[in-house]
């Protein structure tokens, strides 16, 4: 797959500038924002105009046009949370976790994370590259076309760096945005056991600077949880963060709650993910700030957990909600975006709007990116062409892709 032009993916469509027309738009605004027979004007790879097809401005009216002869468009589908990079894989921990063990003994055993820190300090810059794309492959293919990457396998400075250079370098080799999060606070690696304090000096912090410096890092991440680091060791992070004018979020309250939700809040972050146990006074904290609340079922259901996100809590406090794949190797090994909107809607009764808003305007929201997400005016030509007649069609389906063709648009 290699790209064509900066905004066009699908052969199907020219490159130069058009007008897309005959089809039913999900604009994302506001809801799912539907407009019928509608039409789509892009200008250097931007949308020029949006809106009923009667209503087309003459100005656009002679741009070459494209028919797609009824189908739905939505924007382009945002991947706001995964560790896609990474060596190795966890299937025997897998099949230990349906022999009985928990992600905790799992972790503390010295599995986990930590099996694939192993593997990915020995794996070579080329080598993550290679083992990403097929993934990233996968996700292409149900229409996204933002990912975020985060570091985290390494847990050390040369490692960290390396893994962020390969998260870069996918976007040169195939057709989308990654946006790039540094998490050195994933995990204390064995040399640093029961030194989580002298790791964030010698290695996270250390780490984070050369990232920065190397223009590597779009936010900052942390894990804040009983297995990984506290509150206090996360804000010494995220101190440094804000030094760098560096955004942060943080995976909190997985596990169980130890306020990283509201510590993350208290620096204004993009986004709070995984939840599980986060209380009500932890939601209304998430609502002050602006923060997104990124859910991940994926996780949830590959760890057979049974404490729910509080998705009503969210939505009485109008906490904005994203949906993820949370691709990683031993507690979400999924790609499919898809399906993660049908875990969210079946698992945790969200519902499909709110499903596709998770993918799309909140994600985005999520990843602090204001030029996609939904389809308006200025926006980045972003499109997902769907083979569908209705948008809640997209979280209704298990295991089955309806993607027609993808149009992708950002300009860097």
């Amino acid at each position: 797959m290699s790209l064509r032009s900066k905004c066009n993916l699908s052969a199907s469509f020219p490159v130069q500038d058009q007008l897309l027309t005959d089809i039913r738009v999900a604009t994302m605004v506001g809801g799912y924002g539907l407009v019928d027979h509608a039409a789509i004007a892009v200008k250097d790879c931007r949308i020029a105009w949006v809106g009923a097809e009667p209503d087309l401005p003459s100005e656009f009216s002679n741009f070459p046009k494209t028919s797609l002869q009824g189908r739905l468009v939505t924007p382009g589908l945002v991947d706001c949370h995964t560790h896609v990079v990474f060596g190795g894989n966890r299937a025997a921990e897998f099949e230990m976790r349906l022999n009985g063990a928990t992600y905790e003994e799992v972790a503390r055993a010295g599995g986990g994370i930590i099996s694939t820190v192993k593997a990915t300090r020995t794996a070579t810059e080329v080598e993550l590259i290679a083992s990403a794309l097929p993934r990233i492959d996968a996700m292409l293919a149900e229409g996204v076309c933002v990912v975020e990457v985060k570091s985290g396998y390494g847990l050390d400075i040369e490692t960290e760096l390396r893994m962020l250079r390969a998260a870069r370098a996918i976007a040169k080799q195939r057709p989308l945005r990654i946006v790039t999060s540094f998490l050195g606070a994933h995990a204390v690696p064995p040399e640093y056991r029961n030194r989580g304090d002298a790791y964030i000096d010698d290695v996270c912090i250390p780490a984070l600077r050369a990232a920065h410096a190397e223009g590597l890092a779009d936010a900052v991440d942390g894990f804040c949880e009983g297995i990984a680091f506290s509150p206090a060791q996360i804000a010494r992070v995220f101190d440094v963060a804000k030094a760098l004018d560096l955004p942060v979020k943080l995976h909190a309250e997985q596990l169980s709650n130890l306020g990283g939700a509201k510590l993350a809040a208290s620096y204004g972050a993009l986004s709070v993910d995984h939840i599980e146990y986060l209380d009500e006074e932890g939601v209304v904290a998430l609502a002050k700030s602006g923060t997104t609340a990124v859910i991940l079922p994926g996780a949830f259901y590959t760890l057979r957990e049974q404490q729910v996100p509080p998705i009503e809590l969210l939505r009485k406090h109008k906490v904005p909600m994203a949906l993820s794949t949370d691709c990683n190797p031993g507690s979400s090994p999924m790609t499919s975006l898809l399906l993660a909107m049908n875990m969210g809607c079946t698992l945790f009764r969200m519902t499909p709007e709110e499903a596709l808003l998770g993918v799309t305007a909140n994600a985005a929201r999520a990843l602090g990116l204001k030029d996609c997400g939904t389809i308006a005016v200025g926006k980045s030509a972003d499109f997902v062409i769907w083979n569908i007649e209705h948008p809640a069609e997209l979280a209704y389906r298990i295991g089955f892709n309806p993607l027609h063709s993808r149009l992708f648009g950002n300009l860097f």
